[in-house]
């Protein structure tokens, strides 16, 4: 099969062909093994590749194809995993050189994952501690996006979103606590999204009914990103984690139509300018809603500030795991030791307090949509030079309007809306109620038809 005509399949039809042996495994792993080779030394998207053990179980999978077993969604598709969490056999560094953790066993995500099929390829590239929503740790080359080698691929997923965006990878595993896996698929036309707290088991085993990250996919489809959902929520297996089940798996469900919904817009902040053509952009997508039959009705995004968001940050790298804390970057070692020293109620307190303000603002509608980032993409390296508290500070920036649904625990999503000044990718957020993937990913496969994207390719993909 040509080169271009895989890069163009999406990894459910990629599946498809591999059960009905119209290209092995095998093939397809060594195909975007050999992508890897060729991009990853410029993208710097990959921390390690298992080049040998990703070959050996791809042909375990094409045996099994052979044995006409049952076979699951995604069987032998490569797949990526965040170097956040834990693949067996393998060290997971969490973009740290303060941090090295052999496991024998798979994290939660990890293991839904490879039950779901998957030919894991090696670990990609996460800012350190996931701290920062751009990804320059300092044990490698920072993480280049394909659209604009210059500029960031973002974070914390960002060796994730640029694998995906190079065709390194037809889709790939990412976490999301503050914009981690939305503002990668922003930087990088991307779509991902962020499901509900409580909708995937935490990857650790921690308790999580108040935390702010999930995983979650970033894929070039809205029906990949479905499917790769069910298998992170445990549908596939029907044991579903502590939020209420869907009515059934969201790769069915997102193919429904849906009702007519009241749909909030917000393209200004007051904690940073949005740029004229994100607003713009975002502003497009709200017509193309409208034509959908949907209502739209524009209003100012809920007040906070950043001064508000950061203990609640703080307190949850303060409980990440690290070895060595004199080997940490200046800010997530800042960041770090003033959340050691606040206290686990008085945080809580505080998330509840902006959860309440940004639910009770967003009253009366069905979805909320917004830029992903409102400012334009930051160059590599942009905040090198700062000291730790004005690095955060500028990066905030680019978290204005993804960490209020951490915060929340509601799921939202990151769209394709263009580029600006042609070049660089822009994102609309949409966000839907707690629960409600289902309808976020009817709309956002609305938005795939009505203004296709996967078809549009980063430069350095070719």
């Amino acid at each position: 099969m040509a080169s271009d005509e895989l890069l163009n399949a999406s990894a459910l039809d990629q599946a498809r062909l591999i059960r009905e042996r119209k290209i092995s495994s095998e093939e397809l792993t060594r195909f975007y093994l050999n992508r890897i080779s060729a991009l990853n030394p410029r993208l710097t998207a990959f921390v390690a590749v298992y080049d040998e053990k990703a070959l050996a179980t791809a042909r375990k999978k094409d045996a099994q194809v052979k044995r006409g077993d049952v076979l699951p969604a995604f069987h032998g598709i490569p797949m990526g995993i965040k170097d956040l969490n834990f693949v067996r056999g393998h060290v997971t560094r969490f973009g740290s050189r303060a941090v090295s953790v052999w496991s024998p066993l798979d994290c939660k995500s990890t293991a839904s994952l490879r039950r779901a099929g998957f030919v894991i390829v090696g670990k990609t590239s996460t800012s350190e501690l996931g701290a920062m929503p751009v990804t320059e740790p300092e044990t490698h080359a920072p993480t280049r996006n394909p659209w604009d080698p210059d500029i960031t691929s973002g974070g914390s997923s960002g060796g994730a979103g640029s694998a995906v965006a190079a065709g390194m990878l037809p889709l790939a595993h990412g976490s999301d606590g503050g914009g981690s896996v939305r503002i990668p698929a922003s930087l990088n036309h991307l779509y991902g999204l962020k499901p509900s707290r409580g909708r995937v088991p935490n990857a650790y085993g921690q308790p999580d009914a108040n935390i702010l990250y999930s995983c979650g996919p970033l894929s070039r489809t809205v029906e990949d990103a479905a499917a790769m959902l069910d298998v992170l929520a445990r549908l596939d297996i029907t044991r579903p984690h502590w939020l209420a089940a869907p009515p059934g798996r969201f790769v069915e469900l997102m193919k429904e139509t849906p009702r007519k919904l009241r749909i909030c817009l917000s393209v200004e902040t007051s904690l940073a300018p949005t740029d004229p053509e994100i607003a713009d952009a975002v502003k497009r997508v709200a017509r193309v809603l409208e034509g959908l039959g949907h209502t739209v009705e524009e209003r100012p995004a809920p007040q906070g500030t950043v001064e508000e968001f950061l203990p609640i940050w703080q307190r949850l790298l303060a409980q990440s795991p690290v070895i060595f804390p004199s080997r940490l970057q200046p800010v997530t070692r800042w960041l770090r030791d003033a959340g050691k020293r606040l206290k686990a109620k008085e945080v809580l307190d505080a998330q509840n307090r902006l959860s309440g303000r940004i639910i009770a603002a967003m009253q009366g509608y069905d979805l909320w949509l917004s830029p992903t980032i409102g400012v334009p993409s930051p160059l590599v390296g942009a905040w090198k030079d700062l000291s730790p508290s004005d690095a955060f500070g500028r990066a905030a920036a680019l978290g204005v309007f993804t960490a209020p649904y951490n915060l929340t625990g509601q799921p939202a999503a990151s769209i394709p809306a263009g580029l600006r000044q042609n070049r660089w990718p822009m994102g609309a957020q949409l966000a839907a109620h707690i629960g409600q993937e289902a309808l976020l990913l009817q709309v956002s496969r609305q938005l795939e038809e009505a203004k296709p994207w996967r078809t549009r390719w980063a430069p350095l993909a070719a």
